[in-house]
């Protein structure tokens, strides 16, 4: 097990990544095994993914392990023969138990080029300064026709959260914090692999509506999970009393249940993307098109 830095949090910056780091490490004591499943859905659903490319990889990278899902998915299917786990959190890696791992920072990789056949990323990279840089870095340490698969959360997660805190925050203090994360935009999402450098990129978006008894039960799953409020700009005292409570109603009354139960959404972007490489298929040059458009529309 190797230790590497990590970078320390700039006033310029949107996240403190000392903050990201602590909510994991204490996500790891609190018991990731109670909180993690939504991460070991999308991990499952990723490998799956992976089947109906009919390849398998000889070296893969777990980045942003967490409790390793993604990894024991790989195995599961017999997609990859080694896999190296990374997490920014030394809890995390060290709960995968095994010697192939490595404490390292999404934003600093410590990786040569052309290092991976694969890379995955489970609902991690949305905690980065520069997300694109981030996947340079990625594109950077796979070799040709080596694949990324990464899944982040959308700007659609957790709106009823999000809405009841603004709600209730400028009901009782009169003003706004920023209290949860920025999420990237699905439209946005191609973009960023092509700007990265990767090859054929696609996306694809999944909504996962998990229910609760109350809204203080989802905000512990989101302390469980590692995903407190790392924003730089953040409150950096505790939320009053009076304005939790008050989100509190606010979600029972306008997102409750017949059953008094809440929902919590988690929209889900998926990401793949391609290291170039000659043998891949190239969208045809423009202009070299045989049929002439104007003929097949006016045909009868």
């Amino acid at each position: 097990m190797t230790k590497t830095p990590f970078s320390p949090a700039q006033d310029s910056y949107l996240f403190d990544r000392k903050v990201v780091r602590k909510h994991r490490e204490r996500a790891v004591g609190i018991d990731w095994s109670r909180h993690g499943f939504l991460f070991a859905e999308v991990a499952d659903r990723m490998a799956d993914r992976l089947l109906d490319i009919t390849r398998t990889y000889d070296l893969a990278l777990d980045l942003g392990c967490r409790g390793g899902a993604f990894a024991d998915a790989l195995r599961a299917r017999s997609l990859a023969s080694t896999v190296i786990q990374a997490d920014l959190a030394f809890g995390h890696v060290a709960e995968t138990g095994g010697d192939r791992s490595v404490v390292a920072d999404e934003e600093f990789l410590p990786f040569a080029p052309a290092s991976f056949d694969l890379v995955g990323s489970v609902l991690n990279l949305h905690w980065t300064n520069d997300l694109p840089g981030a996947l340079v870095q990625i594109a950077r340490s796979l070799k040709p026709d080596g694949l990324f698969l990464g899944s982040l959360f959308g700007i659609e997660s957790l709106q009823e959260l999000k809405w009841c805190l603004t709600q209730a925050e400028s009901e009782v203090s009169g003003g706004v914090h920023p209290r949860i994360s920025p999420f990237t935009e699905v439209r946005d999402a191609g973009g960023l692999l092509q700007r990265a450098g990767l090859a054929l990129p696609v996306t694809d978006v999944d909504t996962v509506t998990l229910k609760y008894s109350d809204p203080f039960a989802l905000m512990r799953e989101l302390r469980g999970m590692g995903e407190g409020n790392a924003l730089v700009q953040r409150q950096k005292t505790l939320t009053g009393r009076r304005v939790l409570f008050r989100a509190a109603e606010l979600y029972m009354e306008n997102f409750a249940d017949e059953d008094g139960l809440i929902p919590a959404t988690f929209q889900i972007i998926y990401m793949t993307g391609w290291s170039p490489h000659a043998s891949q298929q190239e969208p045809a040059r423009r202009g070299s098109g045989q049929a002439s458009l104007t003929d097949i529309l006016s045909k009868d």
